[in-house]
């Protein structure tokens, strides 16, 4: 018969522990913890405290800066996890000497550092840059939709919220009047609705006071052309934003990356998703870490500068020319010119086909649904209506053209207005344009010079660096850290956490780039 050695579980060991031999060297534990305790100035929280004669003792930013990075790093962004981890974790209770902070203390440091973060940030730039990882020849911009800590149901205008609202008072006025049906019966299971139906009534009234309370502090939010954007109740700093995955409610954090070894170099995080507006803040930030970090006058001097099309406008083409950038800006046509994406178009109609297959009725009439006569004495429009020349030669936009209206009689009783008009309320007839080109009379825009020059062979060359220089940190933080979602709220708090994320990346890439020169 086999034998086995004994063993208790109700025995128990006193492991001696030395924390400073659990922070191996060559981890990025070891790094960060020497980076911090011998790099960085910190005198910068000094401030905070007025506890030199009276009061408690504070813990050291030292401590909590090792441990939320560190945390940050796991991707672990949750002061409660990381308070845990302080306690169960031996990495983490060797960063922290053991020292425990409470939840709330890493909560509150985390969303109280918006002006320390930057001084932190450009330190670190600087570490990375005496390493030697920025190469200041060529930037590439893009921006990273993220989640926030915030719900999209909770978005809408001002009138969504009051219909909202309604909604809410018809639900609760329903509800207590089937309760008053059964009130009257004594059988268990009348019982139990009747306890549903409170608990339910109780969590539709929160959210109709939480609703009245917004609507009388709050009013709409104007876009940047004048337009009302959607608020939302719960973080109305943030916004709704259209991704690949689907639309979430959160913030665009933009990064400034170089090419050399995918430094960020500058950051900030927007509560809306249009990024022509950002584009002159980034590099206006640029250029001030650099004049902080090595004295630099401006170095896009010798720099270039590549963003895809969303940075795209006349406004930032002229601000590019004027400032002297040397930068390559795609627009959103640039690939139906490139030969290399010939056959590229043919996935767009098989998916417009699609898409007309399943809302045939949400269709609107473009220029290539009329017939155009061939001395362009007039055009025939889709209900077989004629409209006539009204002008030639017509300067629309740079371009040329040719323009028709059609006549009164037979646009305003016409059965496809809904189809043909954008406005059928408050448009009588359809005016269509047809283009014959780029007009020799007009001046070359700034948007047409652009597009000269990333058509060239040296555009090409210099744009084709750009996805894998500024796509690359976006993967590293949220697939390989998983810092995937915004956790904190308001744009301030937000900005503070995307130069955390982007802090981490620069400190990761520090550490790989130094351990493989030293190997």
């Amino acid at each position: 018969m086999a034998r086995y050695k004994p063993y208790s579980y109700a025995q128990g060991q006193l492991i001696p522990v030395i924390f400073s031999k659990q922070i191996l060297p060559g981890t990025f534990e070891f790094a960060l913890n020497q980076l911090i305790d011998n790099k960085l100035d910190l005198s910068i929280f000094d401030s905070r405290f007025r506890n030199d004669k009276t009061g408690s003792p504070a813990y050291d930013p030292r401590i909590l800066l090792k441990i939320i990075l560190f945390a940050y790093s796991c991707g672990t962004t949750s002061s409660r996890e990381i308070a845990k981890l302080c306690q169960q974790n031996i990495i983490f209770m060797a960063l922290s000497a053991h020292s425990c902070p409470h939840f709330t203390t890493i909560a509150a440091f985390i969303s109280s550092m918006d002006q320390e973060i930057i001084t932190l940030y450009k330190e670190i730039l600087l570490i990375c840059d005496e390493a030697g990882l920025i190469g200041r020849e060529m930037f590439a911009i893009d921006g990273c939709k993220l989640p926030s800590n915030a719900s999209k149901e909770w978005s809408g205008t001002k009138a969504d919220f009051q219909m909202k609202a309604l909604k809410l008072e018809t639900a609760i006025e329903r509800i207590v009047t089937k309760h008053r049906t059964t009130d009257v019966s004594d059988e268990p299971s009348a019982k139990e609705i009747r306890e549903k139906n409170e608990q339910y009534v109780d969590t539709l009234d929160r959210q109709l006071r939480k609703v009245r309370s917004w609507l009388d502090d709050n009013d709409d939010r104007s876009g940047s052309r004048g337009s009302i954007v959607k608020s939302n109740i719960t973080d109305n700093e943030s916004a709704k934003m259209k991704t690949s995955k689907g639309v979430i409610q959160g913030y665009n954090g933009v990064a400034m990356v170089d090419s050399k070894n995918q430094i960020i170099v500058a950051a900030e995080a927007y509560g809306h998703s249009h990024e022509q507006g950002v584009l002159q803040p980034l590099i206006d930030q640029t250029r001030g870490n650099f004049q902080a970090i090595s004295n630099e006058e401006d170095v896009f001097e010798n720099a270039s500068l590549s963003a895809d099309s969303g940075f795209h406008s006349e406004k930032n083409m002229r601000m590019l020319t004027e400032e002297g950038i040397d930068a390559y800006v795609a627009d959103p046509k640039m690939r139906s010119r490139d030969p290399r994406f010939d056959h590229s178009g043919r996935f767009k109609v098989r998916d417009q086909k699609e898409r007309k297959r399943r809302n045939p009725g949400n269709k609107k009439f473009s220029t290539d649904d009329f017939i155009f006569d061939p001395d362009l004495k007039f055009c025939q429009c889709p209900a077989g209506k004629r409209l006539y020349r009204s002008g030639t030669r017509v300067l629309i936009r740079n371009h040329e053209a040719t323009k028709f209206k059609g006549p009164k009689g037979a646009c305003v009783p016409c059965h496809l207005r809904s189809q043909c008009l954008r406005h059928p309320e408050r448009t009588e007839i359809r005016q269509v344009a047809y283009f014959h080109g780029r007009s020799s009379r007009a001046p070359e825009t700034f948007i047409e010079k652009m597009k000269r020059k990333i058509d060239s062979s040296v555009g090409q060359l210099m744009y084709s660096k750009r996805i894998s220089t500024a796509e690359p940190p976006f993967a590293h933080i949220r697939h390989i850290l998983g810092l995937d979602r915004f956790s904190l709220r308001g744009k301030k708090k937000v900005n503070c956490q995307w130069l955390l994320f982007c802090t981490i990346h620069n400190l990761k890439r520090l550490h790989n780039c130094a351990h493989a020169a030293a190997t």
